[in-house]
């Protein structure tokens, strides 16, 4: 009787991971983002950007991590918004999509959610963002806009 119940606690627990997946909450310009975990290598707090020329503007430069050069990405610029100046709770989160490494600048990391996917809505056409997969809403109608990697490396 034991190992009946094991195995339909670990068919319960398989069917429940398949259908949701952490995310890492930042804001930017007052919007609150998610990206999925599966792409986060690290998150660097301080750490010194060294600049390229002939860049797009939201490209502040490039770091070596361990060996490893990463282009870092400002995430407000590249949605066109106004820089700021970087404070305490501004950090580098060094992404890995698809064996390119990236980093992306942020005003501040918030907490991790693990996100089901049924609850995830498209974003409405008119307010299409082309770095937005999607939206939840979580606590308080607090709205969670989730990056989408994949065209952030794609198209930058």
């Amino acid at each position: 009787m034991p190992a009946e119940n094991t195995a339909t606690s670990e068919a319960f627990t398989s069917a429940r991971t398949e259908t949701t997946e952490r995310y890492l909450t930042f804001r930017t310009e007052n919007l609150t983002f998610g990206v999925s975990t599966n792409y986060i290598i690290e998150i660097i707090t301080n750490h010194t950007i060294t600049a390229m020329p002939m860049v797009p503007g939201y490209v502040k430069g490039i770091i070596n991590l361990r060996g490893q050069i990463v282009p870092i990405m400002d995430i407000r610029s590249r949605l066109g918004k106004p820089d700021i100046e970087y404070t305490n709770s501004s950090c580098i989160i060094v992404l890995n999509v698809d064996s390119v490494f990236i980093g992306i600048i942020v005003d501040s990391v918030e907490q991790v959610l693990d996100i089901d996917y049924s609850r995830i809505s498209p974003v409405p056409a008119n307010n299409r963002e082309e770095l937005v997969s999607g939206m939840i809403s979580v606590s308080d109608n607090h709205i969670v806009l989730l990056l989408d990697c994949e065209t952030l490396v794609n198209n930058s």
